[in-house]
């Protein structure tokens, strides 16, 4: 029994991340080729669709033999570089060093993230942006929130706005100026959430306005 133990400690981890990021890196048997502003990207078919529903609906359903035959898939309205780290994340499982780093970026691939349906991808950019919000981001991050549906990160803006002076910081950010213009009933539910609870009729009239 225990030379049985031993042998099974020697057991190294699964590198079957390391063997599929080469397959990306190296382009092996690629049959797919992607246009991301003005950059192209290699990548196989049945990765992409094992890894997203999205992908597995237009690569291997009505656009399966379309996506062979009429040369590379445009992907418009989404950087290069945020289109790259998708790729490494579907194919490794883990979050490339610029999303480690840069919260903008997470940003970023959060909303690539939700249009392709790459749940843990979703989750752990949603957590970054969570973990990292302060007076010049909130709003941006609010924006997003809203404009893609993600309640837990909803709430994290919102309970930060909930003190006075990080409403009035947020309100000189870059990102006050797009959260107004483009979500006004966000707005309004945050004005309405800070008033005091004694001002009820403000309240309703502000839900309505």
């Amino acid at each position: 029994m225990k030379e049985i133990r031993g042998e099974e400690a020697r057991v190294p981890p699964s590198d079957l991340d390391r063997h599929l990021g080469d397959l990306l890196k190296n382009k092996d048997a690629a049959d797919l080729i992607f246009q991301v502003g003005g950059q192209s990207f290699s990548a196989h078919r049945c990765v992409l669709a094992a890894r997203s529903s999205v992908f597995k609906a237009e690569l291997l359903g009505a656009m399966k033999e379309s996506s062979s035959a009429a040369g590379p898939i445009k992907i418009c309205d989404m950087e290069a570089h945020v289109f790259n780290s998708l790729l490494h994340f579907m194919y490794t499982d883990s979050v490339p060093l610029t999303l480690k780093l840069d919260v903008v970026m997470a940003g970023h691939l959060l909303v690539a993230a939700d249009r392709y349906n790459v749940v843990r991808l979703k989750q752990i950019c949603e957590e970054k942006l969570c973990a990292h919000i302060d007076s010049n981001m909130v709003a941006t991050s609010l924006a997003l929130a809203e404009q893609h549906g993600f309640p837990r990160l909803k709430e994290a803006c919102l309970q930060f706005l909930d003190s006075p002076s990080n409403f009035k910081a947020m309100m000189a950010s870059d990102g006050y100026e797009h959260l107004t213009s483009s979500c006004p009933s966000v707005l309004k539910e945050l004005i309405a959430r800070i008033l005091p609870a004694e001002w009820s009729v403000a309240k309703e009239v502000v839900m309505k306005m």
